[in-house]
């Protein structure tokens, strides 16, 4: 693994989610150059930095590491919004989803 793979993934991850450098940069509250900055290769991130990246691409870091495996992405951003269901809600989706299979 290279810093050339980290700049390649943050690119096509920020392209996915159709989001500027510029505004990527400001909604991380970093200079407007910054995601700029990794592209190119003149900076990487900081650890914390890049787990708030991550965050922001709604990535995991394993993700981030696994490129191709959109399904597992798609399944992270599932559960995610599962998670804030009220519980009348989720009872309703469990009996959705088994009438699914």
């Amino acid at each position: 693994m290279d810093t050339a793979f980290i700049q390649q993934r943050i690119t096509e991850l920020r392209l996915q989610k159709n989001v500027s450098e510029y505004k990527m940069s400001l909604d991380l509250g970093q200079s407007r150059s910054y995601i700029q900055g990794i592209s190119s290769g003149k900076v990487l991130p900081s650890m914390a930095m890049f787990l708030e990246i991550c965050d922001y691409l709604e990535v995991t870091p394993a993700e981030f590491f696994s490129p191709g495996r959109a399904e597992a992405a798609l399944t992270q951003k599932v559960v995610r919004k599962v998670r804030d269901l009220p519980p009348r809600t989720l009872a309703l989706l469990d009996e959705w989803l088994s009438l699914l299979k």
